[in-house]
């Protein structure tokens, strides 16, 4: 029985472990860095939260493109300039991230804490 739990252990390991690590290839920035980047004009700033999460309190200068129809959405987004993607504790966003880079993506970037860390 004891060696079932350790299975188990290393199985909800490995299969969690991978979602809750950064993306490779992606940059992990504070909400003091983004702070910074603002006033950029060549980034695209991303929010993939909800609209409803967005409506309720969002950082001006990002566009709500929700986790769910980012995909299909991808071609709003430009290649050429650095995406840099927020959502409300940096899980959603991290996801983004990866979808991002596999669609071809190479300069993301995301926000450390989301709204969280914002406040």
């Amino acid at each position: 029985m004891e060696y079932l739990n350790y299975v188990l252990i290393g199985l909800a390991i490995f299969f969690l472990l991978p979602r809750l690590l950064p993306v490779r290839g992606v940059k992990q920035i504070t909400v003091t860095e983004l702070k910074s980047k603002l006033s950029e004009r060549n980034k695209q700033f991303i929010d993939v939260r909800t609209p409803g999460e967005y409506k309720t309190n969002h950082i001006k200068g990002f566009k709500n493109i929700p986790l769910h129809v980012l995909s299909g959405n991808t071609n709003m987004l430009s290649k050429e300039k650095e995406v840099i993607l927020i959502c409300q504790s940096g899980m959603r966003s991290n996801k983004a991230s990866k979808l991002l880079t596999q669609k071809g993506f190479h300069r993301v970037s995301n926000v450390k804490g989301g709204m969280n860390a914002w406040r």
